[in-house]
């Protein structure tokens, strides 16, 4: 598979680490369910056949994260942008 870095261009998936879906949002620790919330945010995801929005590390390239709007049926990338997720780190 051959995944577009927006920095770097056209790579073969080898040199990306999947870190995966990039649709979660951390749960706030103040919340009086925090418990049960962060429970369903780390243990329960989804594996969806169809358009899925990922996170991939570019840890053999510009070592950017990149999110990547994948096809996982056909393995068809629609787009990828740099993530939100690198600046959160």
């Amino acid at each position: 598979m051959l995944i577009p870095c927006p920095y770097c261009g056209v790579r073969d998936a080898q040199e990306f680490s999947y870190r995966g879906d990039a649709t979660p949002v951390r749960p706030d620790p103040a919340a009086p369910d925090a418990e049960e919330k962060f429970h369903d945010y780390v243990y329960l995801r989804d594996n969806p056949a169809g358009a899925f929005k990922e996170i991939w590390h570019h840890s053999a390239g510009c070592r950017r994260w990149v999110e990547v709007e994948r096809d996982t049926l056909t393995h068809e990338i629609k787009a990828t942008r740099f993530s939100a997720e690198g600046r959160r780190a």
